[in-house]
């Protein structure tokens, strides 16, 4: 028990430090990618530095449900791939302590650590957003840095249009200098053409206080013409003007209460309210326009009486049958003028458009509202999906780290970024599927959740068992196996031979191989037939008997002291026993020929796999023989 809680303080201490280090690491990389997404909104704007702090710490809480499971994977698979390449790993097990039990104090710290972000996610994330987002909306708002440049017209304030030919950066004077003030709309242009100008700003950082010095004004006066004719026009010399430009150069932060309306904002119980108080809505806007659709009727008085009173009926029952039946619209249609005709259908058209107008705004309504429960939806399954993420990615990063026993932070660096990546790609799949209503929200958000799971529990399984999960020549081998590829045999040369070769029962063995490759070459000449192939087959049983043999007596001629001998083993074939030799053994004629008729393409696809088990048979049989004459014409 002693030696117990010293291991799991030891594996503790070793993974707290780099659990700490990636996780800072990688908060940094994602706050710097925020950094980029949003430069264009920082950059020139003249924010004070302490407004800049305030938005990037709080952009790195809002980072940290993307940062977390990413240093939980890192760091687990680097703590396991340390103590496997230092051989800890393998001194733990050999004292009989699992890996479960070894991994069991970082089980509990990262269950802790899943609660935390839930709490997290829950409590404090919807508030350093509402901060984040509502400082970030400010800083968009916030007029740009003035910085007038030479040469270019400068558009940053609205409504006007600067150019500054020359400035003089030690006296601040500007030099040949248009300004044209369209804030009036293009028509009602003012444009002041002045020498020199000096330019500051009023106390309250509100407006552009510019002292002009010799100069013209230019003013379109379309506001004025009240006859329609001629536009005045008004022309102005001065040789001292002062103008006053509206620029707001004060940062001013907006409203966090609209921000804290909205999804991003709003905790679990918030969410909750929400997304039911949108449901009853939804519905009750549902019912309402079902009511209007099966009660309400579209009718125009399109066709008038000779009295001018409206008739618009086309198919009126009558009482009497012998009286003439109403005429139908097209009817009634041709026997109208053609102008008359025209307006009708010109009536018809307008009144079924005004129609699908209303109904489209309708069904926008509804499309919004069901819009704003699936981001309702989508918020509140964020809140759980960070902490299963973690405890997720404990379980993938740190069996891994057993397995591969590879520290550092190369090679755990890689495995995590990749995993990381395939997480990411079908996240934000799923979040995109759910947002857009193409897959049920939770559907979209669960998904890289499900798909992940899986993997941890094999990765976890395989690491409990000591097995190995990159090997590449079992996963060639399946690879071949797959795509019917066949298979080299690999026979490595003894130098050392301890037992000498029992010649008589391999030369018994070999003739046994050639009798028995002989009996199987038949069957499978008769069991080629369009209703032989369903009824007879080949032995199955025979030929693993066959493939058994093989590998022993091969096992058996390495023994042989003449390495002729042994480099013709490499040449026997790795057979296979497959199911398509003989899928079925049908005895009943009638019934084998239905089966015959209707699996005709899955006999077309097995003569394929016969004809090469006929040939490496026959080169099983052409082996065994040489190899028996060699073995006699030698001294094994």
């Amino acid at each position: 028990m002693k030696l117990i809680k010293r291991l799991h303080l030891f594996i503790l201490q070793t993974f707290l430090p780099l659990f700490a280090m990636t996780f800072f690491i990688v908060l940094f990389i994602v706050l710097m990618q925020f950094l980029w997404k949003y430069i264009d909104d920082l950059v020139g704007k003249g924010v004070a530095f302490d407004v800049l702090a305030e938005l990037f710490f709080y952009a790195a809480v809002s980072m940290v449900p993307m940062a977390l499971p990413l240093a939980i994977l890192l760091a687990s698979l680097m703590t396991f791939g340390n103590l496997g390449e230092r051989l800890e790993l393998t001194a733990i097990k050999a004292s009989g302590i699992s890996l479960i039990r070894t991994m069991a104090p970082l089980i509990v710290l990262v269950s802790g650590i899943a609660v935390g972000a839930f709490f997290f996610q829950n409590d404090i994330l919807p508030k350093a957003q509402v901060k984040m987002w509502t400082l970030l909306f400010s800083m968009r708002q916030k007029s740009p840095e003035l910085e007038i440049p030479e040469g270019v017209f400068y558009d940053q304030i609205p409504g006007f249009n600067l150019y500054v030919k020359e400035k003089n950066q030690q006296t601040g004077m500007l030099y040949d200098i248009m300004i044209y003030d369209i804030s009036k709309g293009g028509d009602n242009a003012t444009i002041i053409l002045a020498d020199s100008a000096r330019l500051a700003m009023t106390s309250k950082m509100s407006h552009l206080y510019l002292h002009l010095f010799e100069g013209e004004q230019f003013e379109n006066l379309r506001d004025q013409n009240i006859g329609g004719g001629f536009v005045p026009f008004r022309r102005e010399s001065f040789f001292d003007k002062q103008v006053l430009i509206p620029f707001d150069a004060n940062f001013n932060r907006l409203d966090e209460e609209g921000m804290r309306k909205q999804y991003v904002g709003k905790n679990i119980t918030q969410l909750n309210q929400t997304i039911d108080s949108v449901s009853v809505r939804l519905d009750s806007i549902g019912n309402n326009y079902s009511r209007q659709l099966q009660t309400s009727t579209i009718s125009y008085p399109l066709f008038t009486t000779d009295d001018g009173t409206p008739s618009v009926s086309t198919e009126t029952k009558t009482e009497n049958p012998d009286k003439q039946p109403t005429l139908s619209i097209a009817e009634r249609l041709d026997k109208l003028p053609h102008a008359k005709a025209s307006q009708i259908i010109d009536k018809a058209l307008e009144l079924s458009m005004r129609t699908q107008q209303e109904f489209q705004f309708r069904s926008q309504e509804i499309s919004d509202e069901k819009k704003t429960i699936r981001r309702h939806e989508i918020e509140l399954i964020k809140k759980f999906t960070l902490s299963v993420a973690c405890i997720v990615f404990f379980f993938i990063g740190a069996p891994l780290g057993a397995i591969i026993r590879k520290g550092g932070i190369g090679t755990p660096l890689v495995i995590s970024v990749l995993f990381f990546l395939v997480y990411y790609i079908i996240d934000n799949t799923g979040y995109k599927m759910a947002r857009d209503g193409r897959w049920p929200v939770a559907l979209g958000m669960w998904l890289s959740t499900a798909i992940l799971l899986p993997i941890g529990a094999y990765v976890t399984w395989k690491a409990m068992n000591d097995s190995s999960v990159f090997d590449k020549d079992r996963y060639v081998k399946y690879l071949r196996k797959i795509l019917g590829l066949k298979e080299k045999r690999r026979v490595d040369f003894k130098e050392v031979i301890i037992h000498d070769l029992d010649i008589p029962h391999a030369l018994e063995n070999l003739s046994s191989i050639s009798e028995e490759s002989a009996i199987l070459i038949r069957q499978i000449e008769t069991s080629r037939g369009f209703l032989t192939f369903w009824t007879n087959g080949i032995d199955r049983h025979r030929l693993q008997t066959l493939i058994d043999l093989t590998d022993k007596t091969i096992e058996q001629l390495t023994d042989c002291r003449d390495n002729r001998i042994v480099a013709k083993l490499k040449d026997f074939p790795v057979m296979r026993n497959l199911l398509i030799y003989s899928p079925l053994k049908v005895r009943n004629k009638t019934l084998a020929w239905m089966i015959a008729i209707i699996g005709f393409p899955v006999r077309l696809i097995a003569l394929r796999y016969l004809r090469n088990l006929r040939s490496e048979l026959n080169l099983e049989e052409t082996l065994a023989n040489n190899i028996s004459d060699s073995i006699a014409a030698t001294d094994c």
